[in-house]
């Protein structure tokens, strides 16, 4: 039998982690506790997308576990042990703000809660393929000491810099910036990630991430920022951008897009990778470009302040070079551009508000 282990299946990435893979595996296990609505209240629950993963796939099981929790997470990989063929783990506490609130908790779901797993992973099914979804934020906020030129609507990097053409690669470094406590429990993760494959010769690999988004993202103020853009835009919520003259700039990609990634690693996969995945030089925008298609595909104005402080270690400019992963898989591109994902999620958002009557 073939198994794929998701973590955080609730969630954006995971979920679609889940229904990508089901179509493959023989059985998808999904592992989500919902601690997002925890950290960011009932309207970020993911139990909506559980739900509708256990109403739609015959062969989704659901463990309402938590990945700190060693013993649980060595039970369930001792259930199925070599079985297991892919571990996507996507779980995790994402935000600044939250982990500066709770350093112990964003430390033990991050970095504790991936060596759980990587060595669960170890010990009953070391010839699995694990991948990780890793961040930007890895590199703290050395982005922001690139030289930017200020536009009329964005941040952008100097036209003469060697990186200008094709954005950050995994050569910059991670030493001698601040991170947020996020970026670091996210960073020894990341380095985890790397050393079970370099140390026991396993196949891993780390996605660090730019904007990860997509319709079924349960966005909030203090993560999400694409999707919870376009939800306050749609049902008339005031939103708070955070500093930079919110011409900060993201790069964007949408969720499909990247499991499309993961899939092509896992079906060649190589030991302890590091890649750099997001929209590129393809698909990015500043606050200020996201806002204007938001409320042109909405039909309505956006109810925005400024607040002149941005969040420790946040990017004025952080645009992805996708060319290593693209190199090592030249079939992979994207399906989706900025429009279409902006779109996509307006109807959603629409679609689950607006239609419900309920503006929460």
């Amino acid at each position: 039998m073939s198994v794929t282990v998701v973590t955080g299946s609730g969630g954006l990435i995971g979920s679609q982690a889940v229904t990508h893979f089901a179509s493959s595996a023989d059985l998808v296990v999904g592992i989500d506790n919902d601690m997002r609505q925890e950290f960011f209240g009932a309207e970020a629950s993911t139990a909506w997308v559980v739900n509708d993963l256990t109403s739609s796939l015959g062969n989704y099981r659901h463990e309402s576990l938590d990945i700190r929790d060693a013993d649980a997470m060595n039970r369930l990989f001792a259930e199925f042990g070599s079985d297991i063929e892919l571990v996507v783990h996507t779980a995790a506490q994402p935000s600044h703000d939250w982990a500066a609130r709770d350093p112990h908790t964003d430390f033990s779901v991050n970095a504790n809660g991936t060596l759980n797993l990587l060595e669960a992973t170890r010990q009953h099914c070391p010839n699995a393929v694990f991948i990780f979804t890793s961040t930007n934020k890895v590199y703290g906020d050395t982005p922001n000491f690139l030289p930017l030129v200020e536009l009329d609507t964005r941040w952008e990097l100097d036209p003469t810099h060697v990186w200008a053409e094709h954005g950050i690669p995994e050569e910059m470094s991670v030493d001698q910036s601040t991170h947020s406590l996020f970026g670091a429990s996210k960073l020894a993760a990341d380095a985890l990630v790397q050393e079970y494959g370099r140390y026991f010769d396993m196949k891993t690999a780390s996605f660090r991430g730019g904007c990860l988004t997509g319709p079924d993202h349960s966005g909030a103020e203090l993560h999400g920022f694409l999707a919870y853009l376009v939800k306050c835009t749609v049902i008339g919520r005031p939103y708070t951008v955070f500093g930079y003259k919110a011409k900060q700039v993201r790069d964007n990609i949408h969720a499909s897009d990247l499991i499309s990634a993961f899939d092509h690693f896992a079906r060649a996969p190589r030991v302890a990778e590091v890649y750099n995945i997001g929209g590129g030089r393809d698909i990015n925008c500043s606050m200020l470009e996201a806002i204007e298609i938001a409320e042109r595909l909405s039909g309505n104005t956006l109810e925005w302040t400024y607040s002149d402080e941005n969040r420790i270690g946040d990017h004025m400019w952080y645009v992805s070079d996708i060319r290593r992963f693209k190199n090592h898989y030249p079939d992979w591109s994207f399906t989706y551009d900025l429009e279409a994902i902006m779109a996509e999620i307006h109807d959603k958002m629409a679609e689950r508000w607006l239609a419900e009557g309920d503006d929460a």
